[in-house]
């Protein structure tokens, strides 16, 4: 897999309110004070990715603490065949890299922008120095990985337990849950097949089937640009193995 080299980074001035504002947004760092957000703030820089560019590879060092601005990240994996498996995707007021940071090691995950995506970084020495000034910043470093961790639990735990069927239902409940027209999903938002069975970690064709079951059921319908849910109640039931 190529990747783009990131456009130049500009270092961001610790007085600019809106990458406070910024910071205030992720749920880890919207309690700690104001002079806190703006070493933080003063600290980071700002670098912009096109739709599919790669931000990080697995492996690589770590790459510092990533803050989405605006657009979106997929978290991911690659097998030696070359099989994706999207671990997470995160939006604005999300992070990423969060355990590289901690620990030191290269990044557990690739990364790439699956729209166009301004992000905030800021370096592992950095998130270091504060922390050892402000416990409070240590405090919800710690509670970022707990966090994390629950995610990752949930994840091997839908791997493990439910079926591709129950998995592409909850993945098109959550879907429907994000700007849409309520109950809709624009195929945008998932692109294609490939991309659902990435995140599902099965293959396109179980999807595909697992698709025209739904709709052949009358739970969902499928046209070329979006996927509109019928019987929401229907569909619950089978996220939760129904």
């Amino acid at each position: 897999m190529a990747r783009t080299p990131p456009v130049a980074s500009t270092p961001r001035s610790a007085s600019s309110r809106p990458e406070t504002a910024l910071l205030r947004r992720v749920p880890y760092f919207a309690g700690l004070p104001d002079v806190l957000l703006a070493e933080l703030a003063a600290a980071a820089v700002q670098r912009s990715y096109d739709r599919g560019q790669i931000v990080f590879l697995e492996g690589e060092p770590c790459a510092g603490l990533c803050i989405v601005a605006g657009g979106e990240i997929k978290i991911f994996k690659l097998s030696v065949q070359g099989r994706e498996q999207i671990l997470q995707r995160i939006g604005p007021g999300g992070t990423f890299n969060d355990v590289a940071v901690l620990d030191g090691g290269p990044n557990p995950a690739s990364a790439a922008a699956t729209a166009p995506t301004s992000l905030r970084i800021i370096a592992r020495g950095d998130i270091q120095r504060l922390a050892q000034a402000h416990p409070a910043l240590a405090w919800s470093l710690i509670e970022s990985i707990a966090r994390r961790a629950r995610q990752l639990v949930g994840l091997v735990e839908e791997l493990a337990l439910l079926s591709v069927r129950a998995r592409l239902a909850k993945l098109l409940l959550a879907e429907a849950s994000r700007p849409a027209a309520e109950g809709e999903i624009d195929r945008g938002q998932m692109v294609t097949q490939s991309e659902m069975a990435a995140r599902l970690g099965t293959e396109r064709e179980k999807v595909g089937r697992a698709l025209r079951e739904l709709a052949d059921e009358g739970v969902i319908m499928i046209d070329r640009h979006r996927i509109v849910i019928r019987d929401r109640a229907a569909l619950a039931t089978i996220a939760e193995g129904g």
